[in-house]
């Protein structure tokens, strides 16, 4: 084998790999659950269908979200009672956003409080594959060990178009936040308002494209995936906003928003 066919070979075995690895860009490690079986989740994407973050409701007409899923509320599709992002179900439910609520004090830099309302123009239909997720009481903590359940879609692969794409779902382990801002590991920048799932060993996560997604501990979803460093890492875990932290936040703007409503 000359030399130059030989590079080639190699070249191409990578460009697989990384094809493969774009197009896996989604919950690591997890299954598909039963169709329809995560009622509560919606998918955010683009005018032109293309999936950007996940969501959830709390009531017929609110989505929590990241506040780094912010595209703006003229760019922005929401979609519930979805499981295939490829195939037309007959399930699905599309609404427009009327309003977005970033957290005020949301810190790109930081990442710190991102979380985010959106208020949807007209209501969802709750059905069989359409529901509504509970929140936590404010500041209610949750056990180091709990087993959480994470669920996302991951993203479009820009370079392949649309990848056909089912809902993913993983479950992962609360990490204490003392582990978790260790030296070891994310050396002191995890805030109150996060907080940390994941295996010690690692290969199990949420990732790019998952971010704006529940997790659930015990019926509730406790955290909106935010950010990390790389996906399933032993050393990092996935790093969630802490919705306990935010309860207040939330239902005082949704209160604010029917006040203001009612004085015009």
């Amino acid at each position: 084998m000359d030399l130059p066919f030989l590079l080639v070979c190699i070249l191409l075995e990578v460009l697989a790999v990384k094809c493969q690895n774009a197009a896996q860009g989604r919950i690591v490690n997890g299954y598909e659950p039963i169709p329809h079986s995560i009622t509560y989740i919606v998918s955010i994407q683009t005018m032109d269908r293309q999936h950007i973050c996940g969501g959830f409701l709390i009531n017929k007409y609110w989505v929590v979200t990241a506040a780094h899923c912010n595209i703006g509320v003229n760019k922005m599709m929401i979609v519930a009672g979805d499981h295939s992002l490829s195939i037309y179900e007959g399930t699905e439910q599309e609404m427009l956003p009327q309003l977005l609520v970033p957290h005020p004090a949301y810190n790109s830099t930081t990442n710190n409080n991102d979380i985010m309302l959106i208020k949807l123009r007209a209501p969802i239909y709750l059905n069989s594959y359409v529901s509504i997720a509970l929140l936590p009481r404010q500041d209610t903590s949750v056990q180091e060990g709990k087993m959480c359940r994470v669920s996302g879609w991951g993203y479009t692969n820009p370079e392949g178009g649309t990848v056909p794409s089912t809902l993913r779902t993983v479950k992962l382990p609360i990490v204490s936040t003392e582990k978790c801002n260790s030296s070891a590991s994310f050396n002191g920048i995890i805030t109150e308002n996060m907080l940390c799932a994941g295996y010690s060993i690692g290969g199990k996560d949420a990732c790019q494209g998952d971010s704006g997604g529940p997790l659930v501990c015990d019926g509730r979803v406790y955290g909106v995936v935010s950010w990390g460093k790389g996906c399933a890492d032993a050393q990092f875990p996935g790093v969630y906003t802490a919705v306990s932290k935010f309860r207040r936040w939330i239902d005082n703007t949704i209160f604010s928003y029917y006040s203001r409503c009612k004085k015009n």
